[in-house]
Formats: C-alpha cells, structure tokens, sequence
C-alpha cells in the first residue's frame, strides 16, 4: 500500500507520461491485463486512457487492471489511470521512505 506522500510523487514523476494502453467499449480482458503486466515489470509506471466509447466509469476500469494486474491504482483523473508496480528486474523509481 502506497502512502500520501508516495502517491503524490508518483503522480508527479506520471505528469510527462503519455497513456500507452487504452480500454475501450470491449472493456478489460486477460490480454490486456498480460500487456499491462509486462509493461509495467519494464516501465513501473504507467498511463491508461479509458475511451469515450467505454462504457464503465473510468474508477471502475483502474480498480479493475489494479487488482488484476497486481499493481497499485495511483490516480484517476479524468479518463486518464495511472498505474505502479514495483520491477522485480528493472527497478528504475526510487519511493519516498514511509514514514
């Protein structure tokens, strides 16, 4: 579990970030989710756009790839999700110390 100050980090490290996976009317699938996981295990943090034609709250979609994915949910802001996985092998983002 991610703390405040944590978050607040991520978020801004994510501000420059464009989204490199977007969920459409399909939703989230298995196929998805493995991309995800994949990018994340190289990247650590990540954008999703949710589109228009989308029709699950963007809230809903960013609890759902968090849990799937096994990754903390950061922020959703607008149609826009930000992910974070700690890398096993590529480990790149170094948190804040939880206080």
């Amino acid at each position: 579990m991610l703390t405040g100050k944590q978050k607040r980090y991520l978020r801004s490290m994510a501000h420059h970030l464009t989204p490199i996976f977007q969920v459409g009317k399909g939703g989230t699938n298995e196929h998805l989710i493995k991309h995800i996981e994949e990018a994340l295990e190289v990247r650590e943090l990540i954008k999703v756009s949710v589109l228009n034609n989308c029709l699950d709250d963007p809230k809903d979609v960013g609890e759902e790839l968090a849990r799937d994915a096994g990754a903390e949910l950061v922020q959703v802001i607008g149609k826009t999700i930000v992910l974070y996985k700690e890398s096993k092998e590529n480990k790149k983002i170094e948190l804040p110390a939880k206080a």
